[in-house]
């Protein structure tokens, strides 16, 4: 039973985990990241999750060392996915501008049922 609870844990971490990345980071940079990025920081922070909570569940006191450290663990990556995002911030391409919106030399202006050059 306490595996399928933590099986549960992971899924909502997980879940957890990439809508956070998207509100905080924005999703236009994770679109542009590399996938296996998104997988092995999203995944590591939903275990780091789990493995906090059981290392919390097994101690005597639920803030004992190893809940700690999985906390850190868990910053780090956190650290890390901000980082990675920020990298992407950076080195997005420039937009596109569009050639239609580009005023021409020849304008035509109406006016008062008359056109004038402009």
């Amino acid at each position: 039973m306490v595996r399928l609870l933590y099986a549960i844990e992971f899924l909502i971490a997980l879940l957890a985990t990439y809508t956070v990345w998207s509100e905080v980071g924005g999703q236009e940079h994770l679109d542009m990241m590399a996938w296996y990025w998104k997988l092995l920081l999203g995944v590591a922070i939903s275990v780091a999750a789990v493995k906090a909570t059981a290392a919390a569940v097994s101690g005597e006191r639920a803030w004992n060392a190893r809940t700690l450290r999985w906390l850190s663990v868990i910053l780090a990556l956190a650290v890390a996915c901000g980082a990675l995002t920020y990298y992407y911030h950076v080195n997005e391409p420039p937009p596109e501008e569009d050639e239609d919106a580009a005023p021409t030399s020849q304008t035509a202006l109406i006016e008062r049922g008359t056109i004038r050059r402009a």
